[in-house]
């Protein structure tokens, strides 16, 4: 009975959706998340009378046929790119993107990297890194007597020095876009790589050719929104359970079938 097999596939689409949003729920803290949804499409049909035939009894044409679905398969699981609220820190290193854009970073590897994450660091050296100890690209290294540390706009990096009342310029954060964001490649710590998808990056100063700007002192918060995914939760429950349903329907009208005799 094909409503088996049907069935099945609707209750795996939920279970992957489930998946999606209990994915979304744990990082509803994480700096810089955007919130993922799952999309499906249906299957193959079987064409039991294609739309469009010739009736062989009377010559009639079929206006509708008799196309039967086979379930429904996962097609995407989307990126939803959001601009979360920004929140104040205080801190000297911590730098929020406002707008489009990404920060690059330079992965072990030595392949590019981008990410929102501006929870910056620096290392014993003094070179701005992220908090797993990639360093931003370009490299930027703050001197050891360097007092305090100001981040304009536009991704410029000033040290203050004691008895000096210029500031001095570090140096120039650069950030990246892309043609198809949704095309990056996420491989955790709130890091992605470039993928055919979505295209090469496109580099620019912070505020220029779409970029966003740069706020010192605050943080990105996730743009997941609980009562959004709570509401979706309980959709793919119900969902998962219709098609629990189904399957115990088929397997009641089997049971009937095997006791007529």
């Amino acid at each position: 009975m094909r409503a088996l097999n049907i069935a099945a596939t609707g209750m795996s689409a939920q279970q992957m959706r489930v998946e999606v949003i209990s994915n979304n729920l744990a990082n509803m803290s994480t700096t810089g998340y955007n919130a993922r949804r799952a999309e499906f499409s249906d299957m193959h049909y079987q064409q039991l009378a294609r739309p469009g035939t010739v009736n062989a009894s009377d010559g009639t044409v079929l206006p509708t046929g008799v196309q039967l679905g086979l379930g429904v398969r996962p097609a995407a699981v989307t990126v939803q790119l959001s601009q979360g609220s920004l929140s104040p820190t205080g801190g000297d290193l911590d730098v929020a993107i406002e707008g489009n854009g990404y920060l690059e970073i330079t992965l072990p590897s030595g392949q590019a990297g981008y990410t929102r994450d501006g929870a910056l660091k620096r290392t014993g050296e003094g070179l701005i890194v992220t908090a797993d100890g990639y360093s931003v690209s370009p490299e930027i290294v703050i001197p050891p007597d360097a007092r305090s540390i100001s981040i304009n706009a536009e991704g410029e990096v000033y040290a203050y020095f004691q008895g000096t009342p210029e500031a001095q310029l570090l140096g120039q954060f650069t950030m990246a876009d892309f043609s198809n964001a949704k095309g990056l490649e996420a491989i955790g710590s709130n890091i992605f790589v470039e993928t055919e998808a979505s295209g090469p990056a496109l580099q620019s100063t912070p505020g220029q050719d779409g970029l966003g700007t740069l706020r010192q002192g605050y943080l990105e918060d996730s743009s997941v929104d609980a009562v959004k995914e709570i509401t979706d939760l309980i959709e793919a429950q119900r969902g998962y359970e219709l098609n629990s349903k189904v399957i115990s329907a088929a397997d009641q009208m089997l049971a009937a079938t095997s006791q007529v005799r």
